[in-house]
């Protein structure tokens, strides 16, 4: 659920900031969200051990949570929800007084309450489904995530010869 709740909030401010904030290097950033897409999750899992390694946040509760926090999935996607979102709206609430963290709470968020319904349902089913990246964050059983286990247990885990009983 942290994971689940992580990525819809700092997607969607991600996403608003893609989407309406005027800075420099806006397009470079995107473009850069764009090319993470690209890029298939198997080629990271490296790199991901690595960096959980050297940041010593391997077989630690952190070092499973915080690299998954954000997906470029979901900026891409609240970015284009909040590009139908007419910009009028924002400026009248900047008129009336509101900052940015205001006008995003409480006047944009409300009305893209369909991309954060959908990004709630794809980031739980992803975190639920997520195998390949907790198998590399961990090693003891007591981080063991119930993909994680059940596949160990599967596997071989309870005296290292396939338990085809537990498949069934």
């Amino acid at each position: 659920m942290l994971i689940t709740f992580s990525r819809v909030f700092l997607d969607s401010l991600a996403g608003y900031a893609l989407a309406r904030l005027q800075f420099r290097g806006r397009r470079l950033v995107f473009g850069l969200v764009i090319a993470t897409l690209a890029v298939p999750g198997v080629v990271l899992l490296i790199p991901r051990f690595l960096m959980l390694k050297e940041l010593g946040l391997f077989n630690t509760y952190p070092g499973m949570i915080l690299p998954i926090c954000v997906d470029a999935t979901g900026i891409f996607m609240m970015r284009q929800f909040f590009l139908q979102v007419p910009a009028a709206l924002e400026e009248a609430a900047r008129i009336d007084g509101a900052g940015v963290f205001t006008t995003w709470w409480r006047v944009v968020l409300p009305i893209v309450r369909p991309g954060i319904i959908t990004l709630t349902i794809l980031s739980f089913q992803s975190a639920w489904n997520e195998f390949a990246f907790f198998e590399i964050a961990t090693i003891s059983p007591e981080y063991f995530t119930l993909t994680t286990g059940l596949a160990n247990i599967v596997n071989g885990g309870l005296g290292a010869a396939n338990q085809y009983p537990l498949k069934l």
